[in-house]
């Protein structure tokens, strides 16, 4: 399993091993051990969550403020584009995104660290995604925000009719959220990395 981390601060794409026969294949999904030595701490699940879309849905951008919900994302059938953005105030790379493509082909996941938003949507006509979290939801902690954005410009497939909830419809833009001061700050969110680490080496 190789654990790469991505242009932004806290979040690591993940292509594992695969082994091939006449049966079929098998590969581990995620590693523990893999996960701890690339990132630094383990990765407490706490809800595994399943969702499946349709083409021309967008589910996203969600995050949630700190103590926040870290994710690591798979997609089991299907393909999509996962696109995270790095919604935390002060970061050198606050309002980048980066754009990973998962699939049952490539079977590669995506993590993403407390204090990052993200949102996907199929570029096949169904996909099924698998997100193991590190802590359960939490519906006054979620941070919701327009995936549609203008001033994000986030790479959505395009051609087809858009399906989003009435929530992500009416979720307000980045600027505004941090207008009014509801975004998770870079630097709580490296002394809660950091927290973590600690955690891990001290047992």
């Amino acid at each position: 399993m190789q654990i790469h981390q991505l242009a932004v601060d806290g979040s690591y794409l993940v292509t594992p091993k695969v082994f091939s026969d006449d049966r079929g294949l098998f590969l581990e999904t995620f590693s523990q051990p893999a996960f701890r030595e690339a990132v630094g701490h383990p990765l407490s699940v706490a809800q595994v969550n399943c969702s499946v879309s349709r083409r021309g849905t967008i589910r996203g951008l969600h995050a949630a403020a700190l103590p926040g919900q870290a994710r690591y994302v798979t997609c089991a059938q299907g393909a999509i584009v996962d696109i995270l953005v790095d919604i935390r105030t002060g970061s050198p790379t606050y309002g980048r995104h980066v754009a990973v493509e998962l699939s049952a082909d490539n079977r590669q996941a995506l993590y993403l660290a407390e204090g990052l938003a993200h949102g996907f949507a199929p570029l096949t006509e169904h996909a099924t995604v698998v997100y193991l979290c590190s802590s359960t939801w939490s519906p006054e902690r979620e941070i919701q925000i327009d995936p549609l954005d203008p001033e994000l410009a986030l790479p959505w497939p395009t051609g087809y009719e858009l399906l989003l909830s009435d929530k992500d419809r009416a979720a307000p833009s980045l600027r505004e959220l941090a207008e009014r001061g509801l975004l998770p700050a870079y630097a709580d969110c490296r002394a809660r990395y950091a927290e973590l680490a600690d955690h891990a080496f001290t047992g």
